[in-house]
């Protein structure tokens, strides 16, 4: 299975549904980012993209904070509004969450409870780097350097068989760039690179840089981005296809690989991506 790293948590007691449990629920794929929400759930038709923003009354609130969930309530009114209405009420989804890379066990466990509200048979997570690289179609049979640049936070890792095997992430994406220069966050993410390199001597990781890294987030929509890190790191950079929604793509493909496994059946069509 392509989550074996994954944690899983199942609904807690006394929340299961009031109908009966049919033989499974639908599938659903999240990336709760700071400024974007990108969601795929079966019959959406394709992946939903929204401002990570909810409102109550007059006041808007912004429930994602560099990749943290830093206000629950609102994070949780944000899954209800999208998805609640689309998980029939005697069904339990088996749900796939981004995770930012690096994260600890209190965000993780925050992230993970928001998703309560959706009545879940479980909640499996992915790390957002490795959620990029499968979106993207990357070979993960050799190593792979992922640099993912957010809106507010930008992760690089390498994945060696598909895992996240080192990594670095720093606060900083492309929201900042209106206060400061594009070259700032290029030497911030160069810095999470060479932090790499310095602390971290498998060949894998040379590798990998000779290789080229893959480029992904929202940060990857500007061409002179990968272009100057290419510059900086003396390594072609390459900006994957649709970056912006590769992680939430990447979370379909490990939705499915968890829905092929035996303990759940049957597995979902193919999504449109």
């Amino acid at each position: 299975m392509i989550l074996g790293d994954s944690t899983a948590a199942a609904a807690p007691a006394g929340r299961r549904p009031t109908g009966p449990v049919r033989g499974r629920g639908p599938g659903i794929a999240l990336d709760l980012g700071s400024a974007r929400t990108r969601v795929w759930a079966e019959g959406l038709g394709g992946i939903l993209d929204v401002p990570t923003v909810t409102h109550q009354g007059s006041a808007a609130a912004r429930p994602v904070r560099r990749g943290t969930v830093v206000d629950p309530a609102a994070a949780t009114r944000l899954v209800s509004r999208l998805l609640a209405d689309r998980v029939p009420h005697d069904a339990r989804p088996v749900v796939v969450l981004t995770t930012p890379v690096l994260s600890g066990p209190r965000p993780h466990a925050t992230a993970v409870g928001v998703l309560q509200v959706l009545r879940p048979r479980a909640v499996l997570t992915i790390d957002s780097v490795r959620a990029a690289a499968l979106g993207a179609g990357a070979d993960l049979s050799d190593a792979l350097l992922v640099i993912d640049v957010g809106a507010q936070l930008s992760e690089v890792a390498l994945l060696t068989d598909g895992r996240v095997a080192a990594a670095r992430r720093a606060t900083m994406g492309t929201d900042d760039v209106r206060a400061a220069t594009l070259a700032e966050l290029v030497t911030a993410v160069s810095t999470l690179v060479t932090g790499l390199l310095r602390d971290d001597r498998r060949p894998a990781l040379v590798d990998a840089l000779d290789r080229g890294p893959l480029l992904a987030g929202g940060g990857a929509l500007r061409p002179e981005l990968a272009y100057r890190l290419s510059a900086r790191l003396r390594s072609h950079v390459r900006a994957v296809p649709r970056p912006q929604t590769a992680a939430v793509r990447g979370a379909v493909e490990a939705l499915h690989s968890v829905l092929r496994h035996p303990a759940l059946s049957p597995p979902l069509p193919l999504p449109p991506l």
